[in-house]
């Protein structure tokens, strides 16, 4: 199997180092440190359109949460979160019944290790989930802090449930920020902004579910985070995540949009319609995908730029470098140069 290419956007990782930055904690030495541990060239906090790999954000989260000795990241002005609670709440779930009782254990929980926010059960009609209640002014980047929780909790219900959880919506106490397409992108369902509070909505009769997780699953999902709790949602099942896969599979050959329906066993109009309603298209799946196979092989290898733009299948290395420059903002050859600083 082809493993996925992914990038995140420099603003995710300027989110992971926001907390710290806005309550003094970030000293300069600090900052080499994490950058250093998680492999991140600091020139790139510079480029507004530039992004790193999901590893490399994957190890910067671990390396800020580890050195501050909180899991908020250092966003919370009263107590951290401790190293270790995220695993405590998890546990606390093993042996109830049923789903809404494992999310009444995580609430408990996480009020006997939190002073400034709460996780409270929230129920509306024929919904139900979780949501977060702050208390008292979190500072002018919070709105990073609600979304990773929001991620987190969302992911560690759906683990609970068994993996087919599907989220109904999100809600953000927030107006829609500038980089919103990135939400659409790690968030699923419906995205509401300006809200009273954080919440994560499902299905209510999912929550009356018996629970089968026991202590060695659990062993095995803490494994695996943080990968699993704030890399990117990966559904495997969408349209646009089909068309991604079989463009990697079929690279460099490249397929058009006849070629890459005929190997979905679908019409052209088919295809266009599906992924229309998941707000993409063809060439912008083609160009994301070749966005990130360039960055990937700018920062991790010395190929010339003319067997890049060969093997993304331009017509030629001023074609690769235009492309370029319109998805980063930095012509391929500075980019290099920014990435490989590290």
């Amino acid at each position: 199997m082809v493993r996925s290419v992914n990038t995140v956007p420099i603003f995710a990782v300027h989110g992971l180092l926001d907390g710290a930055r806005s309550n003094g904690l970030a000293t300069e030495s600090w900052l080499v440190s994490v950058l250093e541990q998680a492999c991140i060239a600091e020139p790139l906090l510079h480029l507004e359109q530039s992004r790193v790999t999901v590893e490399q954000y994957i190890a910067l989260f671990s390396a800020v949460k580890d050195s501050l000795d909180d899991e908020c990241l250092g966003y919370l002005r009263g107590r951290p979160l401790r190293c270790g609670s995220f695993a405590l709440m998890a546990r606390s779930t093993l042996g109830v019944r049923t789903l809404a009782a494992a999310l009444q254990r995580v609430c408990e929980s996480f009020a006997l290790l939190q002073d400034d926010l709460l996780l409270v059960p929230v129920s509306d009609g024929s919904l139900f989930g979780a949501a977060l209640e702050m208390r008292g002014n979190q500072g002018a980047h919070a709105d990073f802090l609600h979304g990773l929780l929001l991620r987190v909790f969302w992911r560690l219900l759906v683990w609970l449930h068994g993996g087919r959880l599907v989220p109904k919506g999100f809600d953000f106490p927030f107006e829609q920020p500038v980089h919103a397409e990135g939400y659409d992108r790690i968030f699923s369902g419906t995205l509401r902004f300006g809200q009273m509070r954080s919440a994560v909505w499902f299905d209510a009769s999912e929550f009356a579910q018996p629970m089968h997780r026991d202590a060695v699953a659990l062993q095995s999902f803490l494994r695996s985070t943080p990968g699993n709790l704030v890399g990117p949602n990966l559904n495997e099942h969408t349209y646009s995540a089909r068309v991604r896969a079989l463009l990697q599979q079929m690279c460099p050959e490249w397929p058009d949009l006849t070629g890459a329906a005929q190997r979905l066993h679908m019409s052209v109009s088919a295809l266009q319609r599906h992924l229309a309603i998941e707000g993409k298209s063809f060439q912008m799946l083609k160009d994301e995908l070749r966005r990130d196979m360039a960055i990937i092989r700018l920062a991790s290898t010395r190929t010339p730029l003319s067997d890049i733009a060969e093997e993304l299948g331009f017509t030629g290395s001023t074609a690769f470098q235009r492309a370029f420059k319109s998805w980063t903002g930095s012509p391929p050859g500075a980019y290099r140069s920014h990435s490989r600083s590290a």
